[in-house]
Order: structure tokens, then C-alpha cells, then sequence
């Protein structure tokens, strides 16, 4: 009895050549050596466009909307005939302060011819000087009824060609906010609008740490972030997948910080000839974070989550698997940027992180990641 006993502790210890047989083998993982290449780090903000310049038309002058000489919506360039009020009380007034001058010229020539008639008789002893006086009184007074006559019909024809209203820079105009026949109020009645196309504006915020490393950034290429934005070059993305990325430059930042949210407004301009880009659109811009220095890039496939840090799974020559505990960056060509916790060497699970853990045997299967990452390596 002793012996049985003694006989099913052995089996039960030291399973037979059969039951070694049936166990499975390694997994297999596909593992690769992470890409090391010169980066540069990009932040990502989301900020919204806004036009170069943009005008709010009114009149200069009260009267009845006569004509509009546009279309709603289209492109006008400087100068171009948008309005006309009615011009006939201004022609009235106009010619009325013509026939003004005419008067005055007139009557200041007599007053010169008087003055000078005067000025000979008095040399002569013919005449008093009091009278010579009044006579250089009465051509003084002449003086300044022509020069206010000619003030006022410089009034006149402003108000006549005010009765015009044209556009004061070129753009896209919005519609007509007032019908033919409506009263025109001068300096309220807002008419329409116009902003600019190209170039334009794209407006974000920055936190502190990213204002210090912009600056540095910035000083280190000679120049200053409020001068000129420290002159990095960025790109926006827009909602619409299937346009391109837009390229831009930075050229503007406040000259202080928001004191509420701690945040510095920055400022790019992009070209936008296609006039694609519109105002008040929202935006992702990729600002350069970095200098150019040696970077490790993974997919993100590669990289898997314990709690509240972020883990790859590193691979030994004899296929034992381990973790290392990593910080991650931005996202460049398609890959994650490892700031932290691996040199490069590595040889790291790209493929099959499921079958893995900690401590385990697999059977790894090498690949070789290109510079930048392919549209399916990403998804």
C-alpha cells in the first residue's frame, strides 16, 4: 500500500515524456528594432482661422439706397463700386456751394481792385487813410467769404462722392444687409462685410512650457517669438481628411501672458490663393517642439498600458520577454516618439502583444520598420 502511495506522488510529480510532449510551443511575435533618426518634436494645438484684415461697410452720408453693384458672396477687389446712395440732394448741394465760390470769387476781386485803387489815391493825397483802412477791411472780409465758400464746396463734393461707396480692400464679400429704397443712417447702418483671402490668419494658445520652449527655440535661430514668431514653419490640418495638410509660418505672439488661463495667443499665416481656407474654420497646427535631435520611433502598437504608465515588451537572445516602463512624445511619420526608457538597441514586440507576457518564452520572428510608417502599420 505504501508503495502505491510512494508511485502516484512520483507520477503526479514528474509528469511523463508524453505529457512534456503535448505542451504547447512559443508563441510567436513579430519584434523589431525600434527607428532611430534625427526628429524634430511636434506640439499639436487647435486654434481657428480668422482674415488678414476685415471691414464692416457703412455709409458716410444719410440718404435712400439707390443701386447695389455686386453679387452676394464674390470676390471684389479695392475700389470697386458696392453701393450708391441718391445723389441728387448732394448734386443740389454741391452746385449751391459752386455758385457759392462763384459769388465770393467774384466779389474778393473787387475788393482787391478797390484796395489797390485805394492804396493809389491815398499815395497821391486824394484819399483819407481811414477810408484806405476800411477799403483793407472790406478786401480781408472778401478773403475769408471765398475761402469758406470754398471750404464748404470741398463739404459738398466729399458728401457727393461719399454717395459712392466702393470697397476698401480687396476679398470676399458677404451679402447685402440692406434693400434698395431702405434709408441709410451714416456710420450705423451696417451694409455688408468684407474680409480678406489671401493670406490668412490662423490664431492659438499656447501654455508656458511650450511659450519657453518656442523661445529658446527661437533665440537659438536669432530671432524673438513676438518679432516675426520666432520664424517656425507649421502645419495645419483642417477637418476634411481629404485635403492636404496646409503649410504655413508663425509671424505673431501677444506680448503677454493671459493672465485667467496662463496661455500665450500665437499667431500663423498661410497661403490661401484656392481661398479653401475660410474664417472662423477650426484647425490642428503642428508646431516644431525641438531642435533636430536622435529620436526612437514605435508604432503604437507596440506600445501597451500598465495602470498609469506606458510599456513595450523587450525581447532577450534567447526569446524571454520582459517589460520597460517608457515616456511617450508626438506622433511623427506615423510612429510615437519614445522620450524615455529604451536606447534604440532594444528588440521590441511590434506584433502579437496579446500573447505575451512577463516572463515567458516566444518564438520571435524579426522585422525591420521603415523610416516612416505606412497607412496600415497606422490604423
Amino acid at each position: 500500500m505504501r508503495s502505491l502511495v510512494i508511485g502516484l506522488s512520483a507520477a503526479l510529480l514528474f509528469p511523463s515524456a508524453a505529457a512534456w510532449a503535448q505542451q504547447p510551443p512559443p508563441p510567436s511575435v513579430t519584434v523589431a528594432k525600434p527607428v532611430v533618426r534625427d526628429i524634430v518634436e511636434d506640439d499639436e494645438f487647435v486654434g481657428r482661422f480668422d482674415a488678414v484684415d476685415e471691414v464692416a461697410v457703412r455709409s458716410r452720408v444719410a440718404g435712400y439706397l439707390q443701386e447695389v453693384h455686386f453679387r452676394d458672396g464674390a470676390l471684389v477687389k479695392k475700389d470697386d463700386l458696392l453701393f450708391t446712395i441718391d445723389q441728387r440732394p448732394y448734386q443740389a448741394a454741391y452746385d449751391a456751394a459752386k455758385s457759392q465760390v462763384d459769388v465770393t470769387t467774384s466779389a474778393l476781386a473787387f475788393a482787391k481792385m478797390q484796395l489797390e485803387r485805394a492804396e493809389t489815391l491815398t499815395k497821391s493825397g486824394n484819399l483819407s487813410m481811414s477810408t484806405l483802412d476800411d477799403r483793407r477791411r472790406e478786401f480781408l472780409g472778401a478773403q475769408a467769404l471765398q475761402q469758406g465758400a470754398e471750404a464748404a464746396l470741398r463739404t459738398a463734393s466729399l458728401n457727393l462722392e461719399f454717395t459712392e461707396i466702393k470697397a476698401p480692400l480687396a476679398g470676399r464679400i458677404g451679402r447685402r444687409l440692406v434693400s434698395v429704397g431702405n434709408l441709410v443712417q451714416p456710420d450705423s447702418t451696417l451694409l455688408t462685410t468684407i474680409v480678406a483671402v489671401d493670406p490668412i490668419d490662423f490664431y492659438f494658445d499656447i501654455d508656458e512650457r511650450s511659450y519657453f520652449a518656442y523661445a529658446r527655440d527661437a533665440r537659438t535661430r536669432g530671432g524673438v517669438m513676438q518679432e516675426g514668431g520666432g520664424g517656425l514653419d507649421v502645419v495645419v490640418h483642417v477637418a476634411d481628411r481629404n485635403e492636404a495638410a496646409f503649410n504655413g509660418r508663425l509671424d505673431f505672439a501677444e506680448n503677454r501672458l493671459d493672465q485667467q488661463t496662463g496661455t500665450m495667443r500665437v499667431r500663423a499665416r498661410f497661403d490661401n490663393k484656392d481661398g479653401v481656407l475660410q474664417p472662423g474654420m477650426f484647425g490642428r497646427v503642428n508646431v516644431p517642439g525641438s531642435l533636430p535631435h536622435k529620436g526612437i520611433l514605435l508604432p503604437d502598437e507596440a506600445i501597451g498600458a500598465d495602470q498609469n504608465r506606458r510599456i513595450v515588451y523587450v525581447v532577450d537572445d534567447a526569446g524571454l520577454v520582459s517589460t520597460k516602463p517608457v515616456r511617450t512624445g508626438p506622433r511623427i511619420d506615423g510612429y510615437r516618439v519614445i522620450r524615455e526608457g529604451l536606447t534604440g538597441d532594444e528588440t521590441v514586440v511590434v506584433n502579437g502583444l496579446m500573447r505575451v507576457r512577463p516572463g515567458v518564452n516566444v518564438k520571435p520572428e524579426m522585422t525591420t520598420l521603415p523610416p516612416k510608417a505606412t497607412e496600415g502599420q497606422t490604423q
